[in-house]
């Protein structure tokens, strides 16, 4: 979620921060051990159980939509991509909209 995923003009695998940030992120899903489970709305885990997220960059990453009929017309959220892991004893939920 450090990275701009539609437009990032520096991705995380080339900046100067890389490993601090890869760090943190090692540190914050590490708190949900190793029987967690993982979802995304990336498209890209359909087809790949592991994708290399960091190899490839984000940009042009497509996601599942999601659609609400609680509003008017539904309320469409575009431009989000997401994680949600899974304990027996809590859940975390990461998420990044397109911001420009």
């Amino acid at each position: 979620m450090a990275e701009e995923w539609q437009s990032e003009s520096a991705p995380v695998r080339s900046r100067p921060d890389r490993d601090a940030v890869l760090a943190d992120a090692r540190t914050l899903l590490d708190r949900y051990g190793p029987t967690a489970r993982y979802w995304t709305n990336a498209t890209a885990a359909a087809s790949d159980p592991a994708p290399d997220f960091l190899a490839a960059g984000l940009q042009g990453t497509k996601s599942h939509g999601f659609l609400t009929s609680e509003y008017p017309n539904g309320v469409d959220l575009f431009e989000d991509l997401g994680l949600i892991a899974v304990t027996d004893d809590e859940v975390g939920v990461f998420w990044s909209f397109g911001a420009y």
